[in-house]
């Protein structure tokens, strides 16, 4: 009898998972652009809010490319490693800040849908 356990993953496929984060950072990108007062209610007061607009709007248009490959079918390498790497950096920013208490706990549930996110893409085909 053979008692070794076998896991079995399926490869994510990149065409939804890259629409799927684009999402996720389209709708978090506009999310300051468009209505400040109630981001800040959920993050916390920011001191300068053309700084976090300007983030925004930076995330938003990651997002839409990451959208437009996906729907395109056009999932390449580049476009890949650019959901990989803005989320890798959006988690460290998140978990560095929030343990120097300059941002409140809060941005460490960003921090976890950006980890989810890169164990996303490391798992697709």
């Amino acid at each position: 009898m053979n008692t070794s356990l076998a896991l079995s993953l399926d490869p994510v496929q990149r065409e939804p998972l890259a629409i799927a984060h684009g999402g996720y950072f389209l709708t978090t990108g506009v999310w300051p652009l468009l209505d400040m007062k109630s981001f800040e209610a959920v993050t916390g007061p920011k001191v300068d809010a053309w700084l976090v607009q300007t983030v925004g709007a930076l995330v938003g248009v990651v997002g839409a490319t990451l959208i437009a490959a996906g729907v395109k079918g056009r999932v390449t390498p580049e476009i890949k490693g650019l959901a990989v790497g803005s989320a890798a950096a959006l988690a460290m920013v998140d978990v560095y800040f929030v343990a120097t208490r300059r941002i409140p706990p809060i941005y460490l549930a960003d921090a976890a849908a950006e980890a989810a996110l890169i164990t996303a893409w490391a798992l697709s085909d």
